[in-house]
């Protein structure tokens, strides 16, 4: 056959309906994202404290078809540990206009919802929001804000156990905990509410800043035989601080994120927070791409990690039952 020529109309034709089959071609999740998306990213830790927690979102986001400086713009603020500072950072990232905004941690969440009802929220680590009045149902959380639940009922329960499996005869227990955040507040009063069925007797020792640090744990010293310290920005910040505070006053502390662990904390239990995080940034993948907040159900965490330092029960004079180092999943030597 011989070649076929095209025409100068015919080849625009051509062009025309090329270029209408590829914007017709539905977008999926392998595929570069349809749009510019602006999320904001908002929480009460610092970047440097935030960094080791919320890699695993970060790295998703492109997985999904969502690259900072292509097709995402990301607009990021930080309380640096001071919660009364979240709401005003919050209403600077709304007025920016954003599609999404992200948060983390109860204070932060009930912020948000305080300051928005249309924008769509996406929570990444939060307690039972139910319990918190953030949302009807876990089910079908209504409104404009989801995400995933740190609560475990059993949660509190199991740190009591642990710490009475690594110190034999332990009769009683302080908890470090700030009154002014809801998560800790609700940590403290289901501990309490759980000692004395173990047998055990409880001191909540109030925390509620930095400089409180060393006068907690001297009164948990003369209190307690061990301690159990909540997670939130101040201990979490200054995490370093605190495990090396627990070494100087030879207390035996059990924590809720690995974290602590890594900074000479002795155990921690909690629920896999990288795992969390990236199921977070699937949230928001389903979010940019048209789904609504209040049709994606709350999960709660399906896996927990336990973490155990026996370099730190070795200076405490504490020798960790193989049956927590069999359960545990990680070690520190």
């Amino acid at each position: 056959m011989g070649a076929c020529r095209l025409g100068r109309s015919d080849l625009i034709l051509f062009i025309l309906v090329a270029m209408a089959a590829l914007l017709a071609r539905p977008a999926s999740a392998a595929d570069p994202s349809p749009r510019v998306a602006r999320v904001g990213f908002v929480g009460p830790l610092s970047a440097a404290a935030i960094s080791s927690y919320n890699g695993a979102f970060w790295k998703r986001l492109p997985e999904l078809g969502w690259v900072p400086g292509q097709n995402l713009v990301i607009e990021s603020r930080s309380a640096d540990g001071h919660l009364e500072r979240l709401p005003a950072l919050i209403a600077d990232v709304i007025d920016r206009k954003v599609d999404v905004l992200v948060t983390y941690g109860l204070p932060a969440a009930i912020a948000a919802k305080k300051a928005t009802s249309t924008v769509p929220i996406v929570v990444a680590i939060m307690p039972d929001p139910v319990r918190s009045g953030l949302v009807a149902s876990l089910g079908r959380p209504g409104g404009n804000l989801t995400g995933l639940s740190s609560g475990d009922p059993a949660l509190s329960g199991k740190m009591l156990e642990l710490l009475q499996e690594a110190v034999p005869r332990l009769s009683a227990i302080a908890v470090i905990a700030n009154p002014n955040n809801p998560m800790t507040r609700d940590l403290a009063q289901d501990l309490e509410a759980l000692a004395p069925t173990r047998g055990l007797k409880l001191q909540v020792i109030e925390l509620r800043g930095p400089e409180g640090l060393d006068r907690a744990f001297e009164r948990a010293r003369r209190m307690a035989g061990a301690v159990v310290v909540a997670g939130e920005p101040i201990t979490i910040e200054h995490r370093r601080r605190v495990t090396g505070l627990a070494a100087k006053h030879r207390l035996p502390a059990i924590y809720l994120d690995r974290e602590y662990v890594s900074a000479g904390g002795l155990m921690a239990y909690g629920p896999d927070i990288s795992a969390m995080w990236r199921r977070a940034a699937e949230y928001v993948d389903r979010i940019l791409r048209g789904a609504k907040p209040e049709d994606l159900p709350i999960e709660q965490p399906t896996r927990f990690v336990l973490s155990v330092n026996l370099k730190t029960a070795k200076a405490l004079n504490i020798t960790i039952p193989e049956s927590i180092l069999v359960r545990a999943d990680e070690v520190v030597r």
